[in-house]
């Protein structure tokens, strides 16, 4: 079954034969080998690439354990270029080459060597990678399934697909299975070893409890304003604990480095400047933070703000937590109130504003999500998403509001 990622085919193809490294990273399991393997392969022999020229290695597969020595493996790839055309050379899971930072810079000599490479170490997993290739680095980011790409892939009704994407979120794997005893407990295996392993090892936790509760607290309280002095005190008073803030900045730090939590700082919209705290978390995928509390806190209205929060990213908008402040008047007293805008999404000049509303049954929660966007008092798009299946259009106040689906489905139509 082949899940289409259109989208990262085509940032590969956009950077051919750039004079770069181009490092595809990302959390573990969300596709990089098969998109490296299978899609952009596929494309270069559809271009009429001579298989030759493409040269491939899975250095996690035993029966190359001899190219994850340094040089065994330059010595092999600089073998294998024996013409004058471009040589693709395609490495997967290079974290095993010890020393691959300078192998993979010798390649960069070679005039007629085009080099992508896949990591999954905790190292290679890290966001600051790219600085071990002295700048001569062109990284993909590479994220789990967009609903829009789980349904490619899970076909049937959208709503039901998009149940299950809600609950078992977007890894590849979790696309191809039916049982949801097999979800729930591939889920949870590989969160505990796998991604907290891995950071485990990259820094060397020894004492892991703190850790292991913050990232309980973190997925509880997807979408709502924390910060670490707040994440200390709730330690004290759920735990009994006493953990620094600068501890709990160090952790959230590292986990956001482990691409399995991104952070959303507050933005200012008519002051324009960023409040640097509290900020908002959002998990990677969505499945893994369910898998996190047992599948026991399953509320659709912070797993679908998560949602959108990652569709925007992939769509390659920068992505904020709004604030508006407004004057208001009560029992004759003036006070100023900040309002919030769940979404300021910024990309080149365009930006939207984005309110994440699961329900909006009543006219006070319709007139509480529509009011922040109105205060804006500016020209750029206002949008409101709601989790049923609201036919997209504007309403009286020129707002646009559409269904979760055709939200995810369709990647224009915010424009």
């Amino acid at each position: 079954m082949e899940i289409k990622r259109d989208g990262y085919l085509q940032k590969l193809i956009l950077r051919q034969n750039n004079g770069l490294i181009k490092v595809i990273t990302g959390i573990r399991r969300c596709g990089k080998s098969y998109l490296l393997f299978t899609l952009f392969k596929n494309y270069l022999l559809g271009q009429g690439v001579n298989p030759a020229n493409i040269i491939e290695l899975s250095l996690d597969d035993i029966k190359n354990k001899r190219y994850r020595n340094p040089d065994e493996l330059y010595n092999y790839v600089v073998g294998r270029i024996a013409g004058e055309g471009i040589y693709y050379v395609l490495l997967d899971e290079v974290q095993y080459v010890k020393d691959f930072e300078d192998v993979l810079n010798g390649f960069l000599h070679i005039k007629n060597a085009d080099v992508y490479v896949t990591g999954s170490n905790s190292k290679f997993l890290s966001s600051d990678i790219i600085t071990e290739f002295r700048g001569r680095g062109d990284e993909i980011r590479m994220r789990p399934l967009t609903f829009s790409e789980f349904y490619s892939a899970y076909g049937g009704d959208k709503r039901v697909a998009l149940k299950e994407y809600m609950r078992y979120g977007g890894l590849p794997v979790i696309a191809q299975m039916r049982d949801a005893e097999q979800k729930t407990q591939y889920l949870t295996e590989i969160f505990d070893k796998i991604y907290m392993t891995d950071v485990k090892e990259r820094y060397s936790v020894r004492d892991d409890g703190v850790i292991e509760d913050l990232l309980n607290i973190i997925s509880s309280s997807v979408g709502s304003l924390t910060n670490p002095t707040k994440l200390s005190n709730a330690f004290k008073t759920l735990k009994h604990a006493n953990v620094a803030d600068t501890t709990i900045k160090k952790y959230l730090d590292w986990l956001t480095d482990a691409f399995l939590i991104e952070r959303s700082v507050r933005y200012d919209v008519k002051g324009k400047k960023y409040i640097e705290t509290p900020s908002k978390y959002y998990f990677a995928d969505v499945g893994l933070r369910n898998a996190r509390l047992n599948f026991r806190q399953q509320e659709d209205n912070h797993i679908m703000e998560n949602i959108i929060y990652n569709e925007l990213r992939v769509r390659g908008y920068a992505v904020d937590v709004g604030v508006v402040t407004v004057n208001v008047r009560a029992d004759g007293v003036n006070s100023r109130k900040q309002l919030e805008v769940d979404f300021v999404a910024d990309k080149g000049d365009v930006r939207l504003y984005i309110q994440s509303a699961y329900a909006m049954a009543d006219g006070e929660k319709y007139a509480q999500e529509q009011t922040p966007l109105l205060k804006t008092e500016d020209s750029f798009k206002k949008i409101i998403v709601t989790g049923g299946d609201a036919y997209p259009s504007y309403n009286e106040n020129g707002i646009f509001c559409v269904g979760l689906c055709d939200f995810l489905l369709d990647k224009d139509i915010l424009r």
